[in-house]
């Protein structure tokens, strides 16, 4: 019983995710920055407690567990009273209805920590489950093609490669402004629309700020072309890099962040040249040809 709450409770992790990544870069537009500092540090803080409570109930380890589940309560009784009273008395007053409804659309993505998503306002108007709007609204033809370094590819499908790839991507420019992430099922950390144009330095927890600062100076300055980090995060490892992005006059042109869940990478021993599909897929795949180039 206790596992299915304090897991429910952990559902949380959600809303923090929305504000930090929806609606503290709305209140950034319009210069309200003490949200994605003070309340995301606050945030943080709650964070760590519940990952205290995970390592204790691995731990069958029940002593402190409910002085810290107190802890969690009086933490979240806090933070709800800010938001109550100053966090979203405010956003009412600084965002419009246009912010409130572009934001709706990263708020999906995300997810909420309720079973049920909640009614949008206003009201959206009905869409068939196979009408794509996202598609929809794609400002190409599909008969259009990019060119790039070696080979073209139209846009859908530069999309779709970049979202299937087991990396996180993001692409901060020489303004340090978020230009880009690739979205995809299975990120590491959540992403959504609500950073495209932010400045990278909110688009951080506070405390790596000083640290991203720090690689991205080094990077403008060219003493340093990549930075790179491994962290344990939700009970696996993750490779987080830098690097550094020039042009051919070596003019500083921004940088991409990549992240990737890398613990089934660490287990790999020896070698594996066969295909190890189960043998009802090798059966209808056996006489297809091998494609060139794979041996």
């Amino acid at each position: 019983m206790f596992y299915n709450l304090f897991n429910q409770l952990s559902e949380v992790e959600k809303r923090f995710a929305r504000k930090e990544n929806q609606l503290f870069p709305y209140l950034e537009k319009y210069n309200w920055t003490g949200p994605s500092q003070g309340m995301w540090a606050f945030h943080d803080a709650i964070r760590d407690i519940f990952r205290q409570v995970r390592q204790l109930l691995a731990n069958n380890d029940y002593d402190d567990i409910n002085d810290l589940v107190r802890e969690i309560a009086s933490e979240l009784g806090s933070l709800m009273h800010i938001e109550e009273h100053r966090l979203f008395p405010n956003a009412l007053d600084l965002l419009s209805e246009d912010d409130w409804q572009e934001m709706r659309e990263g708020d999906v993505e995300i997810g909420w920590m309720l079973e049920h998503q909640p009614v949008p306002f206003p009201p959206e108007e009905y869409i068939h489950p196979s009408q794509d709007r996202k598609l929809r609204r794609l400002p190409f033809s599909t008969d259009d093609r990019i060119r790039l370094n070696e080979g073209y590819m139209t846009t859908e499908q530069l999309n779709l490669m970049l979202q299937f790839m087991p990396i996180d991507l993001t692409y901060v420019d020489e303004n340090d402004r978020v230009i880009f992430y690739n979205r995809g099922e299975n990120r590491v950390f959540p992403r959504s629309a609500g950073i495209i144009g932010r400045e990278v330095k909110f688009c951080h927890p506070p405390k790596s700020v000083d640290t991203v600062l720090q690689i991205l100076a080094a990077f403008k300055k060219g003493t340093q072309d990549s930075s790179e980090f491994w962290i344990d995060y939700k009970g696996r490892k993750i490779h987080i890099r830098y690097f550094a992005i020039r042009d051919q006059d070596n003019n500083y042109k921004g940088v991409i962040e990549m992240s990737q869940d890398i613990t089934d990478i660490l287990k790999l021993e020896g070698q594996n040249r066969l295909l190890n599909w189960n043998d009802d897929e090798q059966e209808q795949t056996k006489e297809a040809k091998c494609p060139a180039g794979f041996h």
